[in-house]
């Protein structure tokens, strides 16, 4: 069970940061706590008292959204639930609707959001991988002297480990800021011990953009998770794939190549199963929304579609 003495709702990062300054070593930062409650009880962390509660949902930077052709920037508050019904959203960041469809259930996608995925810092996390794929860098604020100061870290740098993070204890994650990829086909693919509120196994984010004849690969973004310590972009394959012509045999051979990169404690053979299927699914549907076709290898689309 999770107690606290305080829960502090701040309205601007300035009382934010008066609450942490005023709560050294007593706070928690938290958003839709949809971690952080299920953290708190028996057979995890147990009983939990935290001294004081600082919710970060009310802070405008935190919940600001801005779409073009070319940029996205997500509030850390963004709930996971806007990535199916916000149109622009849709539109801009192709695989996360279906990251997000598979995200618990409709009342935790209304209430997580896409920064406490970030800053939890799970191997398994579901919305790491699409970010990656999207070459997100997240904003970080603190306040120095005085005033509100911000600093911009990739992502692929912002997470260090399990649970590990580079945010500082006096800082806060303001802002996620990423590619908008309207003319990209996207998949995400996702497997785990149960269909309900499943933690993923092996997740996998595809992204592929065709040329104007749709025969080939003219770009293609790949990243995984639950399969080692950090999420991790597949550059090699993307290279092997980019300006290649569609086919089987080239789909195939890439679906090979992060095979051997399962570097997780438990079930790697069947993590290295998953892969391969998720990389042949995942790259077949991906051309297909972007309008494009593996025409030589039907029985492979039957198969993995």
């Amino acid at each position: 069970m999770l107690t606290c003495d305080e829960y502090l709702a701040p309205r601007s990062l300035d009382e934010a940061f008066d609450a942490i300054e005023h709560n050294s070593g007593r706070y928690r930062i938290v958003a839709g706590t949809t971690d952080t409650y299920p953290w708190a009880r028996e057979g995890r962390a147990g009983d939990v008292h935290i001294p004081v509660l600082i919710d970060v949902t009310k802070i405008p930077e935190l919940n600001a959204l801005a779409v073009t052709d070319r940029r996205v920037r997500l509030g850390a508050a963004t709930p996971m639930q806007r990535f199916l019904d916000d149109p622009a959203l849709v539109r801009a960041l192709p695989c996360m609707p279906r990251c997000a469809v598979w995200f618990a259930d409709d009342q935790i996608r209304a209430q997580a959001t896409i920064g406490g995925n970030v800053v939890n810092a799970s191997p398994a996390a579901d919305g790491t991988p699409c970010l990656l794929a999207h070459n997100a860098a997240v904003e970080i604020a603190s306040r120095r002297n005085g005033n509100i100061v911000t600093r911009t870290v990739p992502l692929h740098e912002f997470v260090l480990g399990p649970n590990r993070t580079a945010l500082a204890p006096d800082e806060i994650l303001v802002a996620i800021d990423c590619d908008a990829l309207p003319d990209y086909g996207g998949s995400f693919e996702k497997v785990g011990h149960r269909r309900s509120l499943v933690i993923s196994l092996v997740c996998l984010a595809v992204l592929v953009r065709l040329s104007p004849d749709r025969r080939s690969i003219a770009d293609v973004r790949l990243a995984v998770g639950g399969i080692g310590p950090l999420p991790r972009r597949l550059t090699e394959v993307e290279k092997f794939l980019r300006e290649s012509a569609i086919g089987g045999d080239k789909i195939s051979a890439a679906a090979d190549m992060p095979v051997g990169l399962v570097a997780s404690r438990t079930r790697q053979e069947y993590r290295r199963e998953v892969v391969r299927g998720f990389m042949l699914r995942g790259l077949i549907n991906a051309v297909r929304r972007a309008g494009g076709e593996v025409k030589d290898m039907p029985e492979l689309e039957a198969d993995y579609a």
